[in-house]
This record gives C-alpha cells, structure tokens and sequence, in this order.
C-alpha cells in the first residue's frame, strides 16, 4: 500500500510541475521585454514561438541552445533583424526556453 501511494504522489508531483513551469515561463515572458517582439502564435518582428518549438523540438541540447540565444541574443537564425541580448539570469533564460519549447 505504500508503494502505491507513493507512487500516486510521485506522478501527482509530476503533473503538478509542468504546469508550474510553463505558468513561471509564461509570466517571465509577459514580464520581459520579448513581448515587444514576439508573440506566441504569430510573428511580430521575430518569430512566432511556437514556430521557434516546432523548430528545436526534440533537438538534444535545444533547451541549453535557446537560453544562451535569449540571453546573449542573436542575429541572422530568422532573418535580418538582430535579437538584442536580454538582462536576465542564466536561471530566468532556462525557464524561458523550456516554456518556449514546450508550446505547441
């Protein structure tokens, strides 16, 4: 019996975490300046993001790739405007690109 319950509370903790990860992703997001840029669905001056998880999804090392991108910034990946680098912790660029590429 304890087995099983912890086994419940385990895949409970699991799906309880996802969601959290992408509500910290999403207002991160909402709160940085990307939105001036980008939306989730549709291109404004960059990408639409989900377009950026359809490109990197199941890519190994996409989630470290895409920080260091949002961090630092970029140029040239999705046309001819720059993407400046972004004042944000190491910790915040990883949340945003795991929130990223879980869109779908």
């Amino acid at each position: 019996m304890k087995k099983f319950l912890l086994a419940l509370l385990a895949i409970n903790g699991l799906v309880v975490l996802k969601p959290a990860v992408a509500q910290d992703g999403e207002a991160l997001f909402k709160s940085k300046p990307c939105v001036a840029c980008h939306s989730v669905n549709s291109m404004v001056v960059g990408p639409a993001l989900k377009e950026v998880a359809a490109k990197y999804a199941g890519q190994d090392g996409a989630t470290q790739m895409l920080a260091v991108r949002i961090k630092n910034g970029t140029q040239g990946r999705w046309g001819p405007i720059p993407m400046p680098p972004n004042r944000i912790t190491d910790e915040e660029a990883n949340t945003l690109a795991e929130w990223v590429l879980s869109l779908k």
